[in-house]
């Protein structure tokens, strides 16, 4: 295989994926769109049945007509043939033999359609049973597709909140951390205040006299002569 027949494969790959991921978007929009189809095709059928019925009963009140005519001219006929006219009699019996075509063929096409009636009947039930039970079950899968979407968007919460706490977290330790440091500086600041204060109170004693800067050479001197 070469190259571009490689691309071409990849290519029918990915419209393949994107026709797919479109019909699963989109499942329960092309369900509810092909049992409309099927109800309305449903319909459709109990129409043509009904059609298919109604000739039904035309074929039969025609048999039943044609019957009524076969009996009559057959009266004609032994009316004729008891007046020995023979002649009348047999273009009578022509026009029996007529009607009783008709009567057969209009019989035939009335059992054609009874049978045709029986067939369909059975299939109008069949697909009414089917066609309940495709709505029981899509009411199903609606109701599991609903819960589902209630639960995915209640963990999304859930993860989002903890993501925001999470964040409200490390916020909060930015926060202790930046006083604490605050503090330790104001402590600093006050310990180095308070140095200070206590080098130049000493400084003004000892000018004063009042207090001693400590002992000097000439004291220390001063102290050995006197041994």
């Amino acid at each position: 295989m070469n190259i571009w027949s490689k691309m071409m494969t990849a290519l029918r790959g990915g419209v393949n994926e994107a026709g797919e991921a479109i019909v699963d978007s989109q499942a329960l929009r092309i369900l509810d769109q092909e049992i409309r189809e099927s109800s309305e095709e449903l319909n459709q059928s109990k129409d043509s049945l009904a059609e298919i019925l109604a000739r039904q009963k035309v074929a039969e009140e025609k048999c039943a007509q044609l019957e009524l005519q076969i009996k009559e001219h057959e009266g004609y006929a032994i009316k004729a043939l008891d007046k020995g006219d023979e002649g009348l009699a047999r273009e009578v019996a022509e026009k029996i033999a007529d009607l009783e075509n008709q009567h057969t063929q209009e019989q035939e096409a009335a059992k054609g359609f009874e049978q045709s009636v029986a067939s369909l009947r059975q299939a109008i039930k069949q697909a009414e049973q089917n066609l309940k039970r495709i709505k029981q079950q899509v009411d199903t899968v609606k109701a599991t597709e609903n819960v589902q979407r209630a639960q995915a968007a209640v963990a999304e919460r859930h993860s989002g909140s903890q993501s925001k706490m999470r964040t409200a977290m490390d916020s909060l330790e930015r926060i202790k951390e930046r006083q604490a440091l605050k503090s330790a500086q104001m402590s600093a600041a006050k310990e180095i205040a308070e140095e200070t204060s206590e080098t130049s109170l000493q400084s003004k004693l000892e000018k004063a006299g009042i207090a001693s800067s400590g002992k000097s050479a000439d004291d220390i001197l001063d102290r050995l002569k006197k041994k």
